[in-house]
Order: structure tokens, then C-alpha cells, then sequence
């Protein structure tokens, strides 16, 4: 562990809980490569509500913006489309779940923000998330001010966010379950006892994560690893089960 653990990300860049736009006027030239910010967010599977034809499920509000729900859980995902079958089933049952990669649907939302249209796309976080962020940000004199939470860890000698060496690569690990992290903390009181004082839980929304990765050419920012709930990894098992016996 003491190998494989470091405190060398400053990332200051992170430092605010303020919800960000992914989509402002910022000159293409000072945010990463499109392809960059996709293969970064790939890896996450998010769960969308989608017509028959392929379509994503809209709603327009009453100033004519146009919002789509993307749920980080899967059961969350279920649970809004019972509910909507229930209620509506003119519009529940020519409807269905389907999972994406984040970095899909950043590529749809880049498409669909231009100068003639645009479309809103609307997180939904795990409840549990949620209140483990309200517990977090209350401990350390902030509000939840929404947006999905991300937990990260800081700390060390110089009170910077911790890294992770993986295979050659130093990652920054954010995780979207604070259990997750709570378990490294453990791992780490363990093996490097004389910093457990140092550290601290910090939530940063990922909407911030993404509107950094959008506007931002900063190298240290592909160092960025998203680390999925528990819920989210069974899902990509069972994904990777599922297409291996296929392709027997």
C-alpha cells in the first residue's frame, strides 16, 4: 500500500462545490481534446430513458428548455420508469432503460448544444450519495448545493488530494460511493498510521468534473479516474458475463 499510495495532486482547480455549466462560451483551444474528455468518462455506465425508436425521453419546461433525466443508478433508473407506466402509460410503455457510457452521452450533449438548439441533461444521483455528501460537506462547514457527489481524498504532508500508482500511471481516484473511500481510509490508517490525522473526505460534484474537463487543457486532469457505486459495478460484471457467453 505505502507503494502505491501517494499525496502528489494539487488540483486546485477542484477547490469549489459550485455547480458548473459544461457548455459556456470557452475557445475551444483551452479545453482538452473532445476525445480525451470522452475516453475519461467511458468508463461509467449512467442509465437514460429511451423511446423505442431510439430516441432519448424529453420533457420541455415551462421556458420551452428541453431536459432529459440521466440517472448514475440503474435501480433508480427502473424505479422513475415503473413509476411513469403507472402514470402515464401512453408515454411508460413505448419506453424503456438504457445504459450508456458517460463519455457517450458528453459526446450527445456537445451535439445537442449549439447555437440553434439545446438540451439540457439532468443528473440524477443515488440517494445514499447524496446524504453521505450533506454528512461529509456538514463536517467540514459546507452545504450540498446538488449535482452528483464525488468523494475524494486529501491529506498528507502538504494537504493534497491522493493518487494512486496503477501499473505506470498515477491516477487521481474519485469515487461515486463514500464507502468506497471510507475502506482505502482504513487501509491507509493502517499502513501509513503517522498521516490518518491528515486526512479528510472532500465531495466534488461531477457536473464540476466534466465542466473542468470541457473548458480546461490541464495534463494533471487526465489523471482523473472515476471509481463506480457498488450497484454500478455489478451492472458491468454481469455486461462482461453477458457479452462473453454470447460470444460463445
Amino acid at each position: 500500500m505505502k507503494s502505491l499510495i501517494r499525496w502528489g495532486a494539487t488540483l486546485g482547480l477542484l477547490g469549489s462545490t459550485v455547480l458548473t455549466s459544461w457548455f459556456g462560451q470557452i475557445p475551444k483551444a483551452l479545453a482538452l481534446p473532445q476525445e480525451d474528455v470522452i475516453q475519461l468518462l467511458q468508463g461509467i455506465p449512467v442509465f437514460t430513458i429511451m423511446t423505442d425508436e431510439g430516441s432519448l425521453l424529453i420533457r420541455t419546461l415551462e421556458d420551452n428548455q428541453n431536459v432529459t433525466r440521466v440517472f448514475i443508478s440503474q435501480q433508480d433508473a427502473n424505479t422513475f420508469l415503473t413509476n411513469l407506466k403507472a402514470n402515464q402509460p401512453d408515454i411508460g410503455n413505448k419506453v424503456r432503460v438504457q445504459p450508456l457510457p458517460l463519455g457517450e452521452v458528453y459526446r450527445f450533449a456537445l451535439a445537442n448544444n449549439t447555437e440553434t438548439q439545446s438540451l439540457k441533461f439532468a443528473y440524477i444521483p443515488m440517494q445514499s450519495a447524496v446524504e453521505s455528501a450533506k454528512q461529509v460537506l456538514s463536517n467540514n462547514g459546507e452545504e450540498y448545493q446538488g449535482g452528483v457527489p464525488l468523494f475524494i481524498l486529501q491529506g498528507g504532508p502538504e494537504n493534497n488530494f491522493l493518487t494512486i500508482q496503477q501499473d505506470d500511471q498515477e491516477v487521481i481516484p474519485f469515487f461515486f460511493e463514500k464507502a468506497h473511500i471510507e475502506k482505502l481510509v482504513e487501509q491507509i490508517k493502517e499502513n501509513q498510521p503517522e498521516i490518518a490525522s491528515t486526512m479528510k473526505i472532500k465531495v466534488v460534484p461531477l457536473e464540476n468534473i466534466i465542466g473542468l474537463l470541457h473548458t480546461q487543457d490541464d495534463e494533471m486532469l487526465k489523471q482523473i479516474q472515476l471509481i463506480p457505486s457498488q450497484e454500478t459495478l455489478k451492472f458491468i460484471q454481469e455486461a462482461i458475463k453477458s457479452q462473453q457467453n454470447q460470444g460463445q
